[in-house]
């Protein structure tokens, strides 16, 4: 079993192979945990992780690989021209096309995290970004995007082109009839924002069925953003999930 390398965000790494797979543990955890909330719809979805020697390529799951069987050794490393170059399975068309264009236009972005959950996916269908309902879903607060648009399964880079563009500088974007996507300066942080963002999608669809929500003062929530919304507080937030799917399946490190 792999060594798993713990670090604060700002800590630097001895090497780029420590970095790497310091990275790749935390990308297999997360499919671990996309696993166990219920987040995979067949083969759709994935997450990516920037290599940190070579910018202009990701590690992402390989197409066909249930999100609960994903091991560190399973991830494949797929270059600017969409071509595996580590690692001996498919990658998803899809998740290039999205993916590669997220990275290249977010130099700070070294993970982004998309599937079709079903609160997320059932909240894009409205086309809305969600509301300052509740002191979790302050950390979109002004901190996310709506791609208002749908033309089928993204294999063109060009359509990742326009979702990219309609991410700009956020954390995330609501791809209308189709689900989430988010994106952090962590592995950790990426997956976090997508687990919140689907439960904060999950809370207001529950709360608008009930009658009609109060939303948090335009300031206040402004506020709650800064405290909840951070890159620390996204790295943090994960360390507790990632502890728990390590101890309860330890083989994903392998």
């Amino acid at each position: 079993m792999a060594e798993i390398v713990e670090h604060p965000p700002n800590m630097r790494f001895d090497s780029p192979e420590q970095e790497r797979m310091h990275r790749k543990q935390r990308l297999a955890a997360g499919f671990r945990l996309f696993s166990k909330f219920g987040f995979d719809e067949g083969v759709a979805g994935h997450i990516t992780a920037r290599d940190p020697e070579r910018a202009d390529h990701f590690w992402v799951n390989p197409f066909g690989t249930h999100f609960g069987h994903v091991r560190v050794s399973d991830l494949i490393l797929v270059n600017h021209e969409g071509e595996v170059v580590e690692g001996d399975k498919p990658v998803n068309v899809a998740a290039f096309a999205i993916h590669s264009q997220v990275h290249a236009a977010r130099p700070d972005v070294v993970a982004a995290a998309h599937s079709h959950s079903i609160y997320g996916k059932s909240w894009s269908a409205l086309g809305l970004p969600l509301d300052p309902i509740t002191q979790d879903a302050c950390a979109f607060y002004e901190d996310h995007a709506v791609f208002d648009d749908y033309t089928g399964v993204v294999i063109d880079i060009e359509e990742g082109k326009r979702i990219a563009h309609a991410l700009a500088g956020n954390k995330a974007a609501i791809l209308r009839n189709h689900g989430l996507m988010t994106v952090g300066h962590t592995v950790d942080e990426a997956v976090w924002w997508f687990i919140t963002m689907e439960r904060s999608c999950q809370a207001q669809l529950l709360a608008s069925s009930a009658g009609t929500p109060v939303l948090i003062d335009p300031d206040m929530a402004r506020l709650t953003s800064g405290q909840v919304g951070s890159h620390l507080a996204g790295w943090f937030s994960f360390q507790p999930l990632f502890d728990r799917i390590v101890r309860e399946q330890p083989d994903l490190l392998d």
